[in-house]
């Protein structure tokens, strides 16, 4: 563990970040009095719920269907902006 005032903190800031990084705790102190434990992120990965959107997302039946225009675009008969479309 480390222990720093907050003036060491701010002028060697990169320093502290790496060992916190590293896996080392990094106290700051104002007044000698601690203040703030600065220690490496780590993501908190929620469980999933199965289940949680049944019934609260509703697809149309032509969902996935794409205008005529669209897929002559994709198959290259057009060009987006062409004025024939």
């Amino acid at each position: 563990m480390q222990i720093t005032n907050i003036h060491e903190a701010k002028t060697h800031l990169s320093k502290y970040i790496e060992l916190a990084y590293e896996g080392e705790e990094v106290i700051i102190c104002k007044s000698g009095k601690p203040m703030v434990k600065l220690v490496r992120y780590q993501e908190i990965k929620a469980d999933r719920k199965p289940g949680y959107w049944k019934g609260k997302v509703v697809l149309s039946e032509d969902f996935d269907a794409l205008p005529s225009s669209f897929l002559n675009i994709l198959h290259g008969d057009e060009h987006p902006g062409d004025e024939n479309s």
